[in-house]
């Protein structure tokens, strides 16, 4: 009896440690600040720059929390891409205009303006900024957040960042920086294209390194009085399926916490339209590589044979919905991760091409001038171009790839704000 009660006890214990795991979950600086009572908004005039992703636990969005909160006065919204509601496609312009919802008026700052003007910000006191981050540098969101911290340093107009995870971890970094003359809208800071940090880390970075020097990286950096509202719970090396917190799209090619994970590892071959498909217009955003003149057998036995850490193969065949292989039956190959930790996102992408090329001889980089200079922008220089180009050989950009990745950690781990 002793012993059947002893281990009627463990499993009850071992039962409740369970639970409570199921349970725990990552709490995001929303919720922290909502728990604080909204300290650093009371008798505030407060705007928001916000998409859909901006929710609490319970998908509640951020603008009601704080329209319907009694001590918060907010008065306008800040729309970066795709609008404070998400009812524009990607690179569509957002308009300005007013909150269907709550009446608020909303001004775009992904239009022919993406710095807010005094006039957006005229009667403001701080600006709150809530967006789920995807942990890539060409992503717009945090080229709007360097450029509202840039207005607000300006004007003397008090910043707040509510932090999120990054989904792809606090402990991945990868990708050179950005080269003079190559800074742009999806490449604004001097980091990595993979930078390991959540939001609220960066825009510390950002604002103590000297990072915010406009859109084209050729103004001065300003300073702005800046405040992080941190999470509850997140560490390093957590994904954002260990958050156990509900994945909002930030963008429509980002539908789960995996594509954010897959835009790294398939987005520059992306950008040249009509080579690879990779699984945009079908089920699998940056999931996959495939095109109608693929082997797929061929390609997998291919990339198998270079024993990538961390990454398996499977072939797939399938039509995409829209696009320019809409209709069209595609081979190719799905890739999954074995090992996340030791997985190369960015590079992965790269040995493609080079297989796409050894077997094929398809170059993405012939006939493809209309968009050489977007690539170029996204990888941050000309360099990725001129020397993968020649020959689609990984060997000829691998350590200008990972030149930056030592002095990058170095400097980044100063503005931790999580174990």
């Amino acid at each position: 009896m002793l012993y059947r009660n002893h281990f009627r006890f463990i499993a009850c214990a071992a039962a409740l440690l369970i639970t409570l795991s199921l349970q725990a979950r990552v709490k995001p600086g929303i919720e922290v600040l909502r728990d604080s009572g909204f300290r650093g908004l009371e008798g505030k005039r407060v705007g928001l720059v916000t998409n859909p992703s901006g929710v609490d636990s319970q998908l509640r969005s951020t603008i009601d929390i704080f329209n319907e909160a009694p001590n918060v006065n907010l008065v306008a919204l800040y729309a970066p891409e795709h609008g404070v509601r998400g009812d524009q496609w990607a690179g569509g312009s957002v308009s300005g205009g007013k909150d269907s919802e709550t009446g608020l008026p909303v001004h775009s700052l992904y239009g022919s303006t993406r710095q807010p003007t005094r006039e957006m910000l005229e009667g403001i006191d701080i600006i709150v900024y809530d967006i789920q981050d995807v942990g890539s540098r060409s992503y717009t969101f945090i080229s709007t957040l360097g450029l509202v911290m840039r207005s607000c340093a300006e004007l003397g107009i008090e910043v707040m960042v509510l932090d999120r995870p990054n989904p792809l971890g606090g402990l991945k970094v990868e990708g050179a920086y950005p080269q003079p003359g190559f800074y742009s809208f999806v490449g604004q800071y001097r980091i990595p294209y993979i930078y390991g940090l959540t939001v609220g880390e960066l825009a510390k970075m950002i604002n103590e390194e000297g990072l915010n020097c406009g859109q084209k990286g050729n103004l001065a950096p300003l300073k702005c009085k800046l405040k992080v509202v941190p999470m509850e719970g997140w560490t390093r090396d957590m994904l954002f399926s260990d958050t156990k917190l509900p994945w909002v799209l930030p963008s429509p090619n980002i539908p789960t916490a995996e594509s954010a994970i897959c835009y790294p590892c398939a987005g520059l071959t992306g950008e040249f339209n009509g080579y690879l498909n990779i699984g945009i217009g079908y089920t699998l955003p940056f999931g996959t590589f495939a095109a109608e003149w693929i082997d797929a057998a061929e390609l997998k036995c291919r990339l198998d044979s270079l024993n990538l850490p961390g990454i398996a193969w499977r072939t797939i065949h399938y039509k995409p919905f829209s696009g320019s292989c809409a209709g069209k039956l595609i081979h190719g190959v799905q890739y999954y991760f074995t090992d996340y930790e030791a997985a190369p996102l960015t590079m992965l992408q790269f040995h493609v091409m080079e297989a796409v090329h050894d077997l094929y001889g398809r170059n993405p980089f012939e006939g493809a001038a209309d968009r050489l200079q977007m690539f170029d922008k996204v990888c941050g220089s000309d360099y990725i171009r001129v020397n993968f180009g020649k020959r689609l050989k990984v060997s000829d950009i691998a350590d200008y790839w990972n030149a930056d990745v030592a002095e990058f950690k170095e400097i980044s781990a100063k503005y931790y704000l999580y174990l």
